[in-house]
């Protein structure tokens, strides 16, 4: 805990909060409230282990920080992330509150790591990633995004069934995410291009007998297991312009799954959705 000024408050709360969230306690001597407030904020951030900062401001020797933000009573605490006032509460709250005040504010370690992970696989650095997952499901099994990234990377690797594991162990509400769908849609052709011929065999095949739609849809397979979306998608076209119910609508359905998994490049879905639309409409 830390008694912030008008000169040291940019420094103190504004820059501070970059790093961890910081819950400032608007607070004055002769304020009987206060009293009650300001001892159980300094054990909760000893309690907390520097998960988020308390910082104090006298508002009777810093009555500009207390114009600046209207305050109309003390004691008053406002919290700041990453540089903004993001959510306040007045007066001498419980400790029930307090708790769940702060536990809205600040990251759960699991996410933390899930965050490290998702920077590292931006960079283009999947082993990084794997290890902060690692540890996004150590410290919190349930967290379905961890899970989910994981697998996918396990899938980068062919590494199947290590895949399906993580992606069984998805709760009840994974699938409200919008990457559950892509997942799911990659294990599938995954778990069947391991049965399936080598590429070049199946290229052979549709070569000789052009309207062998069972060899094109495990061509199509094997390119999504690999992530090869758009030549997946040229084969997937192909059988729906050939025969739209082949497989009750499979090829259909798996376009719109490729479309799920193939998100982060809108021009090729924007491309091939136009496609799809100039051969059923």
């Amino acid at each position: 805990m830390i008694d912030a000024t008008l000169s040291s408050f940019e420094r103190d709360v504004i820059d501070a909060s970059m790093e961890v969230p910081v819950l400032v306690d608007f607070w004055a001597p002769w304020c009987a409230p206060c009293k009650q407030l300001g001892p159980l904020l300094e054990r909760l951030e000893r309690e907390y282990g520097g998960r988020f900062k308390l910082v104090n401001v006298n508002s009777d020797t810093n009555p500009e920080l207390v114009s600046s933000f209207n305050l109309q009573s003390i004691p008053h605490s406002v919290a700041f992330v990453d540089g903004n006032a993001v959510a306040q509460f007045a007066g001498a709250q419980p400790e029930a509150f307090v708790r769940a005040f702060l536990d809205r504010l600040i990251p759960d370690p699991s996410e933390i790591e899930h965050r490290a992970a998702r920077e590292a696989l931006a960079r283009g650095q999947p082993e990084v990633a794997e290890d902060y997952l690692k540890n996004a499901i150590a410290l919190d099994p349930s967290n379905d995004g961890a899970r989910i990234d994981i697998a996918g990377i396990l899938l980068d690797r062919a590494e199947v069934q290590a895949a399906r594991t993580h992606f069984e162990a998805l709760s009840s509400n994974a699938a409200q995410l919008s990457t559950h769908a892509a997942l799911a849609a990659r294990i599938d052709a995954a778990t069947v291009a391991q049965a399936l011929p080598p590429a070049d065999t199946l290229t052979r095949r549709i070569g000789t007998e052009p309207g062998d739609l069972d060899a094109r849809m495990e061509l199509a397979e094997l390119h999504i297991a690999h992530r090869e979306f758009a030549p997946a998608l040229d084969q997937l076209l192909e059988i729906v312009k050939r025969d739209r119910k082949f497989r009750d609508e499979g090829a259909r359905l798996k376009i719109l799954a490729v479309f799920e998994m193939a998100a982060d490049d809108p021009d090729l879905v924007t491309e091939y959705r136009g496609r799809l639309s100039s051969l059923l409409f």
